[in-house]
C-alpha cells in the first residue's frame, strides 16, 4: 500500500461540497484523513486504507470502496449511492445517519450499492437509510 501524503493533505484541502471527480486512490494509505461533505463521484477507494478517517457528510456516487479498510472511521450522515462496497472493512466504523442506497442509471438493476461481504462488527448503525442495497446483513436494521 502506497502512502500518499499529498493526496491526504489535498483532501483535507478541499472546501465544504467540493466535488471530486474519478480519482483513483486504489491502495493509497489515506488512514486519519479529515475531511467533510465533499461530493466523490466515480472515484476508486479499492483497497485503500481508511482506517480513522473522518469522511463526516460526504457524498459517494457510483464509487468502488471494494477491499477498503475503514475500520474506525466516522462516516456519520454520508450518502454511499451506487456504490461497490463488497469485501469493505467496516468494524467500528460510525456510520450514523448514513444513507445507502441506488443511483437511477437507467438500466435495471438502477445503479445497486453492494455491500455482499463487507464485516460491520462494531459499527454504530443509529438512523442508517437503506433502499436498493445488495448483501445488507439482516441483523442491521439501521435502528441499532
Amino acid at each position: 500500500m502506497t502512502t500518499s501524503p499529498a493526496a491526504r493533505q489535498r483532501l483535507a484541502a478541499l472546501h465544504s461540497h467540493a466535488a471530486v471527480n474519478r480519482e483513483d486512490f486504489t491502495g493509497q494509505n489515506l488512514a486519519s484523513t479529515r475531511t467533510s461533505r465533499l461530493r466523490f463521484t466515480r472515484c476508486l477507494f479499492i483497497g485503500a486504507d481508511l482506517r480513522h478517517a473522518t469522511l463526516d457528510g460526504c457524498w459517494f456516487k457510483l464509487c468502488d470502496l471494494s477491499g477498503a479498510d475503514l475500520r474506525g472511521a466516522s462516516l456519520r450522515e454520508v450518502s454511499l449511492a451506487g456504490c461497490d462496497l463488497r469485501g469493505a472493512d467496516l468494524r467500528d466504523t460510525d456510520l450514523t445517519g448514513a444513507g445507502i442506497g441506488s443511483v437511477n442509471t437507467g438500466m435495471p438493476p438502477l445503479g445497486l450499492t453492494d455491500v455482499t461481504g463487507a464485516r460491520f462488527e462494531g459499527a454504530t448503525l443509529r438512523n442508517v437509510r437503506t433502499e436498493g442495497v445488495i448483501g445488507w446483513p439482516p441483523e442491521h436494521d439501521g435502528n441499532e
